[in-house]
């Protein structure tokens, strides 16, 4: 509760002294994010969950508010817009029949990524610079959904931190906020929160061996508090090991691999869904 309160406290302040708007301000030629965080260094914050017209929607058809996430395969996800936008996740150079309009890689290892996308592929969104001089940096806009990123180190194989080698992608589809982990290696730290900001759904690897261990995630996802948790990247332990991280979310076993979703049917509280073939 004291947490909370000085969270509070200090969110206050930055609105009293007008530093909220530094806190949310975009990068050169970068849309202003709904879903980065309001404040930058205000550790053991809740973020607020807005409600669908505080996020700039308004009453319709449910139907123009869906986005329908599909597991395929380890760490691929696709995510498809209302509008017919198509995201592929750590994209391998598989993502079902169909060509996907964006596809998000990571460096790690060939599960993760692919040298030769398919040429139709429009957007092809590397999580690391392959030229090795900074960070990769993506903010794209394509019709009704925004992709950026977020980048964090990476294990090499000799054990050394190679930095930038990771990127947690965000994608912003009608109102929601979605955050695919990729190959996540250590802890996050008070920046890498405010710039990832309130993810309403969050994507996290679950092996607790090739990427950071599940005590770890499951404090990543205690601290960001999604309503929708969706296990990925698991390899022959039991999925058990790391929803024991987080008792006190609800858990629920789909018995198909996809499902639609929007602001209005996001669950009340935290909510692990575990897909088919995770």
């Amino acid at each position: 509760m004291r947490h909370r309160l000085a969270g509070l406290l200090a969110l206050l302040l930055l609105l009293a002294s007008g530093q909220l708007a530094i806190a949310q301000s975009a990068g050169p030629g970068e849309r202003p994010s709904q879903c980065r965080a309001i404040a930058s260094l205000v550790p053991e914050v809740t973020y607020a969950q807005a409600s669908p017209n505080d996020r700039g929607l308004f009453q319709g058809r449910t139907a123009d508010r869906d986005v329908r996430i599909t597991y395929v395969t380890h760490a691929t996800f696709l995510i498809e817009s209302p509008a017919g936008i198509r995201a592929a996740t750590d994209f391998s150079g598989y993502a079902g029949p169909v060509l996907p309009d964006i596809v998000t890689m990571n460096k790690a290892h060939s599960s993760h990524n692919t040298p030769y996308p398919d040429p139709a592929i429009a957007h092809v969104l590397r999580g690391w610079n392959p030229d090795g001089d900074g960070p990769a940096r993506h903010a794209l806009s394509l019709g009704d959904m925004y992709v950026r990123n977020v980048t964090t180190d990476i294990r090499s194989w000799g054990g050394a931190l190679e930095p930038d080698g990771n990127s947690i992608f965000i994608f912003e589809v009608a109102g929601l906020c979605i955050g695919h982990l990729g190959h996540l290696h250590h802890r996050l730290t008070d920046e890498d929160y405010a710039e990832i900001g309130r993810l309403d759904i969050l994507m996290v690897p679950v092996d607790g061996g090739m990427t950071m261990s599940q005590e770890g995630m499951g404090e990543i996802a205690e601290r960001l508090q999604s309503r929708i948790i969706l296990p990925m990247h698991r390899f022959r332990g039991p999925i058990d090991r790391f929803l024991a991280k987080v008792p006190d979310f609800a858990v629920e076993w789909r018995s198909e691999d996809s499902f639609t979703v929007s602001v209005t049917t996001l669950p009340d509280r935290p909510t692990v869904i575990v897909l088919p073939g995770v």
